[in-house]
């Protein structure tokens, strides 16, 4: 049985009522049925931010624990220097995997919210960028973790050994230096994503890639270098992951090249 207009109209999302109402009015939307829009989409995060915090509160020990059982396994002790500090590091521990957690939804609701404006292209491109940078960058942050972590741990721990130090970490130190490196790997791994998208502006191509493919790898090494223990080894591991990735996005650089010359020569005939 068909719907009656006014259960219809009840169905549809806020989004999509906006949309209808768009429409009717010759396509463009009032100002306050944006903000209306936005205020909406802003309230969700912020109920999934609230949720997931509440949630991973009453877990965030266990979190923390999760972090300093690496460290532990290699040697370090942990401490805090002031009454606050592990509570505060828990609390942390907490909002920043509620972060984590909504990171999709919020990129899902500043896409939907740009939705309307945007043709169908720009919509394809936005939205693989926005999942493949979701993917990359988590690729990067479990690389850190299962790779360049227990090399460096490891590393930095024999440094004291042979001498009267003692591997007593703070707690808030310990983890403002995991997190520091899970972001940085994850923004590494989100080399063959902007290679892309540079790729589609126009601004670079696989011949310039190809062309300082010399220098390119001699800089990867030598951040290789800066951001991991001075040891061959752990250089190494960490430097041949990312020249896969500078070839990574030269590959897929070739891929999208080919796809919009063949999207022009089928326009063209087309026009034909």
């Amino acid at each position: 049985m068909a719907k009656s207009p006014k259960k219809a109209e009840q169905s549809l999302t806020e989004s999509e009522r906006l949309e209808k109402e768009a429409a009717q009015t010759g396509g463009s939307m009032p100002l306050t049925g944006h903000l209306k829009e936005m205020r909406n989409r802003i309230a969700v995060v912020l109920v999934a931010f609230v949720a997931f915090n509440v949630v991973l509160i009453t877990r965030a020990q266990v979190l923390v624990g999760f972090l300093t059982d690496m460290g532990a396994a290699y040697g370090y002790k942990f401490i805090y220097i002031s009454p606050s500090e592990l509570l505060l590091q828990q609390f942390k521990a907490a909002i920043t995997a509620s972060f984590i957690l909504c990171i999709p939804l919020i990129l899902y609701e500043i896409f939907a919210f740009m939705k309307p404006g945007l043709t169908r292209k720009e919509k394809s491109g936005i939205r693989f960028g926005l999942i493949f940078g979701v993917v990359f960058f988590a690729a990067g942050a479990f690389f850190a973790y299962k790779i360049v972590l227990p090399f460096m741990l490891q590393f930095l721990i024999k440094q004291g050994q042979g001498t009267d130090y003692v591997a007593s970490v703070s707690i808030a130190n310990y983890i403002s230096f995991l997190l520091l490196i899970f972001t940085i790997f994850g923004f590494i791994f989100e080399m063959p994503l902007v290679s892309v998208i540079l790729s589609r502006l126009g601004i670079l191509t696989p011949k310039i890639m190809r062309k300082i493919r010399g220098g390119a790898i001699i800089v990867i090494f030598i951040v290789a270098a800066i951001i991991t223990p001075p040891d061959i080894f752990s250089q190494v591991m960490v430097a041949v992951p990312m020249v896969l990735l500078y070839e990574l996005s030269i590959g897929l650089c070739i891929l999208f090249q080919k796809r919009k010359k063949a999207a022009e020569e089928a326009q063209e005939e087309e026009e034909d």
